[in-house]
């Protein structure tokens, strides 16, 4: 199978490191507008399970490929599918990672029949612990969102959700690691100010963090049960547990991801004027 990563930034360098681990990658071909930066990038995967190569012709990556991979910002994208649709027809899967586009933002400037599968992955996929919500677009089959999960694998947890969830997914998983680096902030400034050296206080707050996530993760048991399971009658959990509720974090949470979920479905609208109507309207 032939890959065409087109953007090798951040979250497309993370995506490539998922692709070389696939078994049923043999090449990809990564470009960039920088294509002295998208060949450093292919140098540091060559020979690892597939043939990498780099440069900065989208049309020669996408010609021929079995999946186009698009990797770039937004505010980019619609430049990035015209530099493809003439290499691209309805045997070439083209998959999305950029927040807030549509599928009809895809399929309108594609061939027609194009099959398209839209990804929200979020920041963690750096270092394998991610997560990726897919969605097919209206000429995806499920072999083709099953081909985006394998492809994805090596990114962290990939799960598949109607077009319709995206905007919660991106309140919840893509843009939920800033809500945690905001608490691990709080965390870590709550120790310096009682007295913890402050790179300690900030490597307590961020491993209690990562740990408490794994094990909620893998333990399967609901939050709420966990939660109580540390806080003893009477003890010092509770009492720090009756502040939050005091001060309504818990409430403060859902309305940020309500918020967020509301910029989303505006920036679909925003992006996408004459496709679907948003992505919810959610009040």
């Amino acid at each position: 199978m032939k890959i065409a990563l087109i953007g090798s930034g951040v979250m497309g360098s993370a995506v490539l490191s998922s692709l070389v681990a696939a078994d049923a990658v043999t090449e990809v071909a990564v470009t960039d507008v920088r294509g002295d930066v998208a060949r450093e990038v292919a140098a540091r995967h060559d020979g690892e399970a597939a043939s990498v190569s780099g440069g900065a012709d989208n049309a020669a990556a996408a010609a021929g490929a079995d999946v186009v991979l698009l990797a770039v910002k937004p505010q980019y994208m619609a430049d990035a599918l015209a530099s493809v649709r003439d290499a691209v027809g309805p045997d070439t899967l083209v998959v999305s990672i950029a927040a807030g586009l549509p599928s009809t933002f895809y399929e309108r400037r594609l061939p027609a029949g194009v099959p398209v599968v839209r990804v929200m992955p979020n920041t963690p996929a750096t270092i394998g612990r991610g997560v990726s919500a897919v969605s097919p677009g209206r000429h995806a089959s499920p072999d083709h969102v099953a081909l985006v999960e394998t492809l994805l694998a090596g990114t962290g947890l990939v799960v598949s959700v109607p077009e319709a969830l995206q905007s919660a997914v991106t309140a919840i998983s893509g843009s939920g690691p800033a809500y945690v680096f905001a608490m691990v902030d709080a965390l870590a400034e709550a120790g310096t100010l009682l007295g913890l050296p402050r790179a300690l206080a900030q490597q307590l707050a961020a491993h209690t963090v990562a740990g408490s996530g794994v094990y909620a993760a893998e333990s399967g048991q609901h939050a709420a049960i966990l939660r109580e399971a540390v806080s003893s009658p009477g003890g010092t959990t509770l009492a720090a547990l009756a502040e939050l509720d005091e001060r309504a974090v818990r409430a403060a949470y859902v309305a940020a991801a309500r918020a967020a979920a509301r910029r989303a479905d505006e920036l679909a609208r925003e992006a996408d004027p004459e496709g679907a109507d948003g992505e919810g309207h959610r009040a």
